[in-house]
């Protein structure tokens, strides 16, 4: 059985690395459709302001007994989406893509769905569809990338936790409320 080496020999990496400097951290060695890619995180990028949209409303919009803890949660997992936001845009730039924050088409970029709620404990199942959304979705996306993208896909990977944490939280809620 012949021994595969570890790594490339240093000369062949370090000629390697001379060659596209201008595309910074895109390498010979990157395994994705870049374009596919790009597109899938502007979908994400969209998703994740349609949720800081939602759960903003639901901060400013929770009423009524016991609400002051749901109106919390609600604004820490905006903080959390504007975060996953902002680690998405850079990712894209880093992949010499633009990050599209157009308000204009919005809702038909994004995954989830921007859906008010009437009351508390509708906004917390909306919030709650829409986390289960990003689960799904963030699972296909990383299935997609397999090593093809390990950095997008441990980004995505780390977002996908929070995105189940939220999940977590919001069942959590749901069961103060329906109890």
């Amino acid at each position: 059985m012949t021994e595969k080496p570890f790594l490339t020999d240093i000369k062949t990496l370090r000629e390697r690395a001379r060659q596209h400097i201008e595309q910074g951290a895109i390498t010979a060695s990157y395994g994705a459709d870049r374009k596919t890619v790009l597109k899938l995180l502007n979908e994400a990028l969209a998703t994740e302001i349609v949720c800081v949209l939602r759960y903003k409303r639901h901060y400013y919009m929770a009423a009524g007994l016991n609400a002051q803890g749901a109106a919390t949660e609600f604004l820490e997992h905006a903080n959390e989406e504007q975060m996953h936001a902002a680690q998405i845009a850079q990712r894209i730039v880093q992949l010499h893509g633009e990050p599209n924050f157009s308000p204009e088409g919005l809702l038909s970029r994004s995954h989830s769905e921007y859906i008010e709620g009437e009351s508390l404990l509708e906004m917390i199942k909306e919030d709650l569809v829409a986390e289960r959304i990003a689960i799904d979705s963030y699972r296909e996306m990383v299935a997609y990338l397999g090593d093809g993208d390990s950095t997008t896909r441990r980004m995505l990977e780390e977002i996908l936790a929070v995105e189940e944490q939220h999940a977590d939280d919001l069942v959590s809620l749901l069961e103060e409320f329906t109890g």
